[in-house]
């Protein structure tokens, strides 16, 4: 190993502690395979988690812009020493991966990969995901280079700890799926309950005056009087209700905050790559921020199962006491002038209610091949 015994434990250590820090899987991914390539020393590094289809459902890789990574363009299928790490849960050691047998070539912006090592990540049976290193780099011009024994024992220690670190953001994301569905469950038990029973009564009392107004009209005023009154009391519970279901993220953390974090959520559960950006926004009124982060979400939503584009990008920014909303994707579009059968098929009409409930208003640009970005903008307080 390049590093004495002292530093290169100190090292490891960092990158184990740096790894266990995380619970978002995401993140957890991130820190492993940077904490991969810093302590062995190499330009490149991956971690690809499978998915069922034959592809990845996450990759991620570092050593490589976000312009490199654009060029490239979609994520590599499970082929050649990527499927033998996955299927054949071996490590995979080479001085020249391109004279490999199994070697399929990569697209023209990759870049040039010579050296390479990569491991497993093993959960008992379970194949998580497959991490690796390439182009070691040389302590001199004329040194030689290519991965050791030890870098692959160091390797498969980190690969070891990645499994734990990985199992247990995934367990973490789960139980928190689990707590947001269990709570969903509970509201609307006891909005069923409260309110059934009152439009129960009110549809008994309608039908009863209704019966009433021609032999007896002033008993039927009487009942009249009654189902204005559970009506009332119907309103109020399902506005208790309603605020009841006001996201808790809003309160505790904000609008800008909680959008960031709906959109990593959506990040990690798509192919398409999903971005936020916030700058400067003040708190807005409660009403506000929830009909903003409705419309975000009815937005995301669209353009994550619609549109069929690659990149969906988010963005919350100040304007005077109030605040601008962009939901912008770079997939198919719509024609404008079909705008009425495309705002029923993707709820425009709900998010322009949304808008105007709060005082604000909803802009859609789109055109056939050319994406779509939805605008609302509300006034503040």
């Amino acid at each position: 190993m390049s590093h004495g015994p002292r530093s290169g434990l100190a090292a490891v250590s960092s990158a184990l502690l740096a790894m266990s820090r995380h619970l978002e899987v995401r993140d957890v991914l991130k820190t492993i395979v940077v904490s991969a390539r810093e302590l062995l020393d190499a330009q490149y590094a991956a971690l690809g988690v499978p998915d069922d289809h034959g592809g990845f459902a996450q990759f991620v890789v570092d050593g490589v812009s976000d312009e490199q990574w654009k060029a490239i363009g979609p994520l590599p299928r499970r082929h050649g020493i990527l499927a033998a790490m996955l299927d054949d849960a071996a490590p995979q050691r080479l001085a020249d991966v391109r004279r490999d047998p199994r070697f399929e070539g990569w697209p023209s912006a990759h870049p040039d990969l010579v050296d390479f090592l990569g491991l497993p990540i093993r959960d008992g049976d379970e194949v998580l995901g497959a991490l690796f290193l390439a182009n070691k780099n040389c302590p001199k011009p004329d040194g030689a280079c290519g991965f050791t024994e030890d870098d692959e024992e160091l390797l498969g220690i980190l690969a070891q700890h990645a499994a734990i670190a990985l199992t247990n953001a995934r367990l973490y994301e789960r139980s928190r799926e689990l707590t947001i569905a269990e709570e969903r469950s509970r509201l609307a038990h006891e909005l069923h309950d409260a309110v059934s029973q009152k439009l129960f009564s009110l549809r008994l009392t309608a039908q009863a005056a209704a019966r009433l107004v021609d032999r007896d009209p002033a008993r039927a005023k009487g009942e009249l009087q009654q189902v204005a009154e559970l009506a009332a009391e119907a309103a109020d519970e399902l506005r208790a209700a309603v605020v009841e279901l006001r996201p808790a993220a809003l309160d505790e953390d904000g609008l800008a905050a909680t959008l960031r974090t709906q959109v990593q959520v959506l990040d990690r559960a798509h192919s398409a790559r999903v971005t936020f950006t916030g700058h400067g926004v003040r708190a807005l009124p409660a009403a506000q921020e929830e009909a903003v982060l409705r419309v975000a979400q009815e937005a995301l939503h669209n353009a994550l199962r619609h549109s069929g584009g690659t990149h969906v990008d988010v963005s919350l920014e100040r304007r005077g006491n109030g605040a601008v909303l962009r939901v912008g994707d770079d997939g198919r579009g719509f024609d404008p002038h079909t705008v009425r059968r495309a705002g029923r098929h993707l709820g425009l009409v709900s998010m322009r209610d949304r808008a105007s409930g709060v005082g604000g208003r909803l802009t859609v640009e789109s055109a056939p091949g050319k994406g779509t970005t939805i605008e609302m903008e509300v006034p503040g307080g």
